[in-house]
Order: C-alpha cells, then structure tokens, then sequence
C-alpha cells in the first residue's frame, strides 16, 4: 500500500494500478494529480530556496565586495552595532556603503535585511578582513563583546590599514589602553559614558536631553568635524557661519575656542562645530 501510494503520489506511475472506472479516472484526474502537482511546486520551491538562491546571494555578494571603496565597517552586530548601522542610515549613509561582519548567521541575515552588505566570519582572521575591503575603508567600528576579540581585530585592521579611523568599544576600563595601543582612534566606553550621563543629570535634566540631541541624527543640532575651508583661514572660530565652533585640531594637538591658537583658523586645522541638522536647516529655510 505504502509503495503504491509513494508512486502514485510522487510520479506518474509506473502502470501497477491503472483507473479504469470513470469514478476512478475523475479521482484521478482532480484529487491525485493537483496533490502531485503540489508536491512538485514544494519540491521546485525547496530546490530554488537552498540551492539557485543561496548560490545567487553568494555571486551578489561577491560583486558587491569587489566594488567596495569608502564603506564603513563594523565588526560585531550585536546591540551596539545594530544601533550603529541604525544611526548611520539616519545620518544619510547609504546602506550599500555599510559592511556588517559578525560570526552569527541570524545576526548576518538581521543586517542584510536592512540593506547592508553582511559578511559571516571571524574578524580575528585577516582573511575575514580583506573579505570586507578594510584597506579601501574610510571608518571602522569594532563594538564585539569581549575586549581580547576587539584587541585582535584592532590589531589586524590598523595591520592592513595603517591610516582608516577605528573606533572601539572596551568593556573594561583596564584594558583602553591596550585597544589604544593595538591602533584604534577613538574608544568608547559605554559604562563610564553612562555613568557621566548620569552624572550630569544631578545639574539638571536639560543637560542629558542636549548631549543626546547632539549624538542623533534625529535630533535639532548635530556635533560634526570638518576640515577648515579657504574662506574661513584667518578669521576666528567663533566667526563661524555653519554653526558654533567648539574645538579645533592642528598638528594633532585640541585647542578650544577660548584658546589663543583659535582665533586664527589656519589651514588644515580640523574644526569641532555644533551644526543643525539637515532637516532643521530646511525647515527654517521655510519659514
């Protein structure tokens, strides 16, 4: 009965039971050939699923890696990172511009959704990094869950790039210095960075509001850094038409802008500025 039912379901038969009866060819015909006609569909949609486009993703994704120049990098996909690529896209880059490498397959099916590039790998391994083009980046950002991985990754990365910003996170106050001295740029540090947040909010509870404001994109004012332009060599930072000059760079050395160094912008200085964010900008346009 099993071996019948197998055939007939799954084949056209192989002639050991013939309908005969017109009942049985009606049965035949509008019962058992649209279940096998079903079977098939599944079988098709199965094969497509596993096997044409996961082979398609794979060439897309090469293709993709291939012309990767200017991205941005983040290794670890977890919270931190997710909330990164959030405010990146909310920053106006572009999601094709955004790589996202993570070991976790899920973790890399969560990014891709949301139009980033995602690579499954070990960033550890240098092999995993030329797959993401770290030598054609323009940042990387490196928040995985454990400080000896950052300090591997940092390594390898400033190894193939002596010159791309990295930016880290450190779950132990103990180990910055180590990241800072693997290469990372800037490190972040997000108990001590809640615990001045904190802080802060025993002044009052407008300070915590502005110093958020001007991390988002979503907010009134943004905190950018520039490089000085032609028109502005000469004349002071707090002359600023863009926005309100906080800090100046020059020759690796911060100057505020009470500072005697920056009342005379020079060239190449690179400028710390509270700036108004796109959409507020055209909104007062507007008015």
């Amino acid at each position: 009965m099993v071996y019948f039912t197998a055939t007939t379901v799954t084949t056209v038969g192989y002639g050991d039971i013939t309908p005969v009866t017109d009942r049985a060819r009606m049965f035949d015909t509008f019962v058992v050939t649209p279940v096998r006609l079903f079977i098939w569909i599944i079988f098709f949609g199965t094969a497509y699923t596993l096997a044409l486009k996961s082979t398609w993703e794979q060439i897309r994704t090469r293709m993709i890696r291939r012309g990767l120049k200017d991205h941005i990098i983040i290794y670890g996909y977890g919270a931190t990172g997710e909330a990164a690529v959030g405010e990146l896209l909310r920053q106006g880059v572009k999601p094709t511009g955004i790589v996202v490498v993570d070991q976790s397959a899920a973790r890399i099916t969560a990014a891709v959704e949301r139009g980033v590039t995602g690579i499954e790998g070990d960033a550890t391994y240098n092999a995993t990094q030329e797959a993401a083009r770290v030598k054609s980046a323009r940042a990387v950002m490196v928040c995985t869950h454990r400080d000896d991985s950052t300090v591997l990754i940092v390594l390898s990365a400033r190894q193939m790039n002596a010159q791309v910003p990295i930016s880290a996170t450190v779950r132990a106050t103990e180990n910055e210095d180590l990241i800072r001295q693997a290469g990372a740029t800037n490190i972040i540090n997000p108990v001590s960075m809640a615990g001045h947040l904190l802080a802060r909010t025993s002044e009052g509870p407008h300070v915590v509001d502005c110093i958020a404001d001007l991390a988002s994109a979503d907010g009134n004012v943004v905190l950018r850094e520039r490089e000085v332009t032609s028109a502005e060599v000469g004349h002071p930072l707090s002359g600023l038409t863009t926005g309100k000059g906080l800090r100046i760079s020059r020759h690796g050395k911060i100057y505020g802008y009470w500072e005697k160094p920056a009342q005379t912008l020079e060239a190449g200085d690179v400028i710390v500025e509270i700036a108004r964010t796109d959409a507020t900008a055209k909104s007062a346009s507007t008015q």
